[in-house]
């Protein structure tokens, strides 16, 4: 089921990508690289997400305008050779797509944990006089009183995400056949034979 939706997203995504590269657009378009427009609004907007923003002048703009021609001109190249549809480069969208789900379905737990829990200073200076204690501390109190505040902010969300986690596998079906987890992959691996005595040969390993 994951690997479809995945294979629909990519379906979707790409779609939209190349529907934009090939569509003509109004004549009110800032710049037209062959059959593909920008509008002023399209500029604004990939302009202000760029670093020649940090200096809006007439010279970065016209800079990054032509930064965003040559990009453009590299994608309709890509595309017209068929790159969009190479099975590697799907696989790489696949790859960034899950990572950047993971990644914003984590931050989005991160902010939830956070928002549902507060650090007592009663609870900071009991870590502290603890680590005085066992002469672990070695700055004054209020020197050191966010490093440890933070440390168990970092303790708890830890603790949490692990309690999330551990929820879903509860919750979750799964199956893993042990059979092709104890068994060894065929080794076919390429490796370097009299290395410098032969002009570094490239041989593969027979068993």
């Amino acid at each position: 089921m994951k690997k479809k939706l995945a294979i629909l997203f990519l379906i979707v995504i790409l779609a939209f990508i190349f529907l934009k590269l090939g569509k003509p657009k109004k004549d009110d378009y800032l710049v037209k690289i062959n059959n593909y427009t920008i509008s002023l609004q399209e500029f604004n907007d990939e302009f202000k997400g760029s670093a020649y923003a940090k200096e809006n002048t007439p010279e970065s703009r016209r800079e990054f305008l032509n930064s965003l021609i040559r990009k453009k001109l590299v994608l309709q190249d890509a595309q017209a050779r068929g790159l969009d549809r190479d099975p590697e480069f799907l696989k790489s969208i696949e790859r960034f797509w899950e990572q950047s789900l993971l990644k914003r379905s984590i931050d989005e737990k991160a902010r939830e944990i956070m928002g549902s829990f507060s650090i007592k200073d009663n609870v900071v200076e009991e870590v502290y006089n603890k680590l005085k204690t066992e002469g672990k501390a070695d700055k004054p109190y209020q020197e050191m009183y966010q490093q440890i505040r933070w440390s168990l902010v970092q303790v708890y969300e830890s603790r949490e995400i692990n309690k999330w986690l551990t929820s879903l596998y509860k919750k979750a079906d799964i199956k893993v056949n042990e059979a092709y987890i104890l068994k060894k992959p065929k080794e076919n691996t390429p490796v370097l034979s009299n290395a410098g005595k032969q002009g570094n040969v490239i041989t593969k390993k027979n068993k």
